[in-house]
């Protein structure tokens, strides 16, 4: 089963995640971040990862540090649900369309973790949320899985549907890179033999 549950508690935030890598898509979000919660969501749905977030933080500051940590916390549990990444096929990609906008994001579970972030809001808030903090999650959920990851908005004017595609985008490009691949299932996908 490749399932793990993670805490994260700091002076700032208490989290807890649950996934199950070979889930349906089922959730159950609560970070106290409405948009968050959306996002977080279509994430699961879109990944087939079961997902469960329980969040609390200071959101009487900003979002800032449960948006931050929320991607952190998935990230470990991603990566200790992972294992030694024996079998998964490693890269993923996809294209997001919605409506007028289209997104683009190709990852490698390689155990290096990078982020190239093309992704261009007109609008500083969706609801309550500041748009610079997507920049901040895919960062953090990055750096903890240990992922490669590219995330381009190719298009798009809505910045509902541009960041909402990014997320979608990610979940597509997940689901496609974690799984096993039946020809190499009993290998690590690296010449290295590790990743």
């Amino acid at each position: 089963m490749r399932t793990a549950s993670v805490e994260r508690n700091t002076k700032e935030t208490q989290i807890s995640v649950s996934l199950d890598l070979d889930g349906t898509g089922q959730y159950d979000v609560s970070t106290g971040i409405g948009f968050l919660d959306h996002m977080l969501e279509q994430l699961s749905r879109h990944s087939l990862i079961d997902l469960t977030v329980k969040a609390e933080g200071d959101l009487h500051i900003d979002f800032h540090h449960t948006t931050e940590d929320t991607g952190i916390a998935i990230g470990e549990a991603f990566a200790m649900a992972l294992g030694d990444r024996k079998g998964i096929t490693r890269y993923g990609s996809a294209y997001i369309p919605m409506d007028e906008t289209l997104s683009r994001v190709a990852l490698d579970i390689s155990n290096r973790p990078y982020l190239i972030w093309r992704v261009e809001f007109t609008k500083p808030k969706l609801g309550d949320m500041d748009t610079e903090l997507f920049k901040e999650w895919f960062q953090a959920f990055a750096q903890a899985a240990g992922i490669t990851l590219h995330v381009e908005n190719l298009y798009g004017e809505n910045n509902h549907h541009i960041v909402e595609s990014c997320y979608k985008g990610i979940a597509r490009a997940l689901r496609q890179a974690i799984e096993i691949d039946p020809r190499k299932a009993d290998e690590v996908p690296s010449t290295k033999g590790v990743l």
